[in-house]
């Protein structure tokens, strides 16, 4: 029932606002506000630092797991220098206390591991949360003076999809398209491009220790 309503209701709720609308003669707009988002110049410098910080956190990943690899290492050598028998019974017990305090230091790196590996998929999370948050509240504020300025009593996103991944708009003849005015708006106070400069891709958090 809860997944009926949910399919049901945001369907309910764009026919209700748009027959509102109507009867009030109010104009209705209509954005993509995916190209919005995806085109602004914010969300491409976000995309930016989201992935320099990511590439940060591998780097300290990377770090973590060559400290761990280097204590196995040595962790096994330890333990072959313990059994072997050419030496004094009382040298193959010091090394197998060498080798059991090894084993603690590589539980302790996989602890930190994980731990290092958990915080940072956190950390690129929140981050990137609070990019698209602020990113999307800032075009909605646009499209809202927008709105209020051009008489629009409604603004649809065109590129908006139902729980079943399939369009909320059916249709549309591009008349009262807002798209690329918001666009040019957000767009007007954007700094130059450097020719070193490259597209934003999403940042990847490091990868777990198989």
């Amino acid at each position: 029932m809860k997944t009926i309503l949910k399919r049901i209701l945001p369907v309910c709720m764009l026919v209700t606002l748009m027959t509102l609308s109507a009867a009030a003669q109010g104009r209705i707009g209509t954005i993509d506000l995916r190209k919005v988002f995806e085109d602004y110049w914010k969300r491409q410098r976000a995309e930016a630092a989201l992935k320099e910080h990511g590439a940060e956190l591998d780097k300290q990943y990377k770090s973590y797991l060559e400290d761990y690899n280097k204590t196995n290492d040595d962790y096994k050598k330890l333990l072959e220098a313990a059994n072997d028998q050419s030496v004094t019974l009382e040298e193959r017990e010091k090394r197998k206390s060498a080798a059991e305090t090894k084993l603690v230091e590589i539980k302790s790196s996989e602890n930190s591991i994980r731990q290092f590996q958990a915080k940072a998929q956190e950390d690129l999370g929140l981050q990137q949360k609070r990019m698209r948050d602020t990113i999307l509240q800032e075009i909605r504020t646009a499209i809202n003076a927008k709105a209020k300025v051009g008489g629009y009593s409604l603004v649809i996103d065109i590129a908006g999809e139902t729980v079943n991944n399939t369009p909320v708009v059916l249709f549309s003849n591009g008349d009262n398209d807002l798209t690329d005015t918001i666009l040019a708006q957000l767009n007007a106070g954007a700094p130059p491009v450097t020719p070193t400069e490259t597209p934003a891709e999403p940042a990847k958090t490091p990868d777990k220790k198989k």
